[in-house]
């Protein structure tokens, strides 16, 4: 089970990361877009998706660990359980997100 400090600690080790509130929670941007939010509840983590076949794909697969609400119908979002993961796989998710939200170039530089 990883924890607020783990998402801290994991995002903001990804180049160019900031950490600004998104609704009044810890939210982690790259260049300013947002790619990563803690949820209200503590232990709960929003993340992008490629496309909305993608959030589908991880709900249907792994209900007790990804998740969705009514609120990200229609947007690449899905909800990860903090208990469901380990610090392998959030860094793992953290980092896809950071890719799908970072400018190319510095995701190039990234994998450089």
């Amino acid at each position: 089970m990883v924890d607020e400090h783990d998402v801290r600690r994991i995002a903001l080790s990804l180049p160019e990361t900031t950490e600004k509130s998104s609704y009044g929670t810890p939210g982690f941007r790259v260049k300013d877009r947002l790619f990563a939010r803690i949820r209200e509840e503590g232990d709960v983590l929003v993340l992008f998706c490629a496309d909305e076949g993608e959030k589908r794909g991880l709900v249907d697969a792994e209900p007790h660990k990804f998740f969705t609400t009514p609120h990200y119908d229609g947007y690449p979002l899905v909800l990860v359980r903090f208990e469901a993961i380990d610090v392998a796989e959030l860094t793992e998710l953290l980092t896809d997100s950071w890719r799908l939200r970072a400018p190319k170039r510095l995701v190039s530089d990234f994998d450089g």
